[in-house]
């Protein structure tokens, strides 16, 4: 997987995460920078004596944590990784976006903060709003995760008169297909599909119920041919595809849970060149929704609307 070069892992993350990142970028033969974010203290808090000299409770807490990065990185080092480390302060997805902005990061890799399962959301709000507004690739792992990946998943909303689509479609693909060989697992590409004003010609179109299903077998055509068209430019070697009539915010939370994926690989819908313009809605109920680990990329040309300090 020979893409990206300037990798930054956000700390704290589990075993797994380190081990998976570590193996990425080796392959890549990339700089990786382990961060951590330090909160900002209030200044009445910031100096403290007790009978000596001022203590600046803030310097403290960054060098500790900047002793203990460097302790967590010397295995990586010690394996000819070109890994660095860095104290960040501030609000955490604010200072890891800048960051990311102010030294051309280009992929941005951390344990999600919540275990997942039925009763209990798996990402939290620093991977929410990096999966949101940062600016390059995002990958959030799902905590105690297996050292591979078997099933992974690419979700693609092909249109051949949208380029800025179809170009998000190919990175989602390209990602998902090089990770599906290292990591030996089997890659599924899913589009959901509906068949447009359908309420509306069964309610109030005066269609008969066969010409309803004969206009959708028609779209379904149309997105089958162009959902092949789009593997065939993308992918090499093998991917079982799944063209599944339904809302993409029901789809594929259902089909994460039903075939067991580890990994899904999706796009975040907006505007490019927009600053501010969010993930979309339908990205934002998926991840609401899915219990697995998801890689996110944002289409080219998007602006994030967090500026550099």
């Amino acid at each position: 997987m020979q893409r990206f070069k300037n990798i930054l892992l956000v700390d704290e993350c589990d075993r797994a995460t380190l081990d998976r990142t570590a193996e990425l970028a080796r392959n890549n033969r990339a700089r990786l920078t382990v961060v951590q974010v330090v909160k900002e203290m209030p200044p009445p808090w910031r100096q403290l004596s007790l009978g000596g000299a001022p203590l600046d409770l803030q310097e403290l807490a960054i060098e500790e944590c900047r002793s203990r990065l460097e302790k967590f990185v010397r295995p990586l080092q010690q394996t000819g990784i070109q890994t660095s480390t860095k104290v960040l302060v501030g609000t955490p997805f604010l200072e890891i976006i800048r960051e990311v902005i102010s030294n051309q990061r280009d992929f941005v890799i951390m344990t999600a903060e919540g275990k997942g399962g039925l009763k209990e959301r798996l990402f939290g709000s620093t991977s929410l709003h990096l999966m949101r507004k940062c600016p390059c690739p995002v990958w959030v792992m799902k905590p105690t995760q297996h050292r591979r990946f078997p099933q992974i998943l690419a979700a693609v909303d092909p249109d051949p008169e949208d380029s800025t689509r179809d170009a998000l479609n190919a990175t989602i693909l390209q990602l998902a297909a090089s990770l599906a060989v290292q990591e030996k697992a089997e890659l599924h590409v899913i589009h959901a599909w509906k068949l447009l004003y359908e309420n509306l010609m069964r309610g109030h179109g005066g269609f008969t119920e066969t010409e309803i299903r004969n206009c959708a077998a028609s779209e379904e055509r149309r997105h089958r041919h162009t959902l092949n068209a789009l593997l065939a430019q993308h992918v090499e070697g093998a991917a079982t595809t799944h063209l599944i009539e339904g809302d993409a915010e029901v789809v594929i939370p259902h089909f994460t849970r039903i075939h067991q994926i580890d990994l899904l690989v999706m796009g975040t819908v907006c505007r490019t060149g927009i600053p501010g313009f969010f993930i979309g809605n339908t990205s934002e109920v998926i991840l609401d929704e899915v219990d697995c680990s998801v890689l996110t990329v944002k289409p080219e040309g998007f602006v994030s609307p967090v500026k550099p300090a």
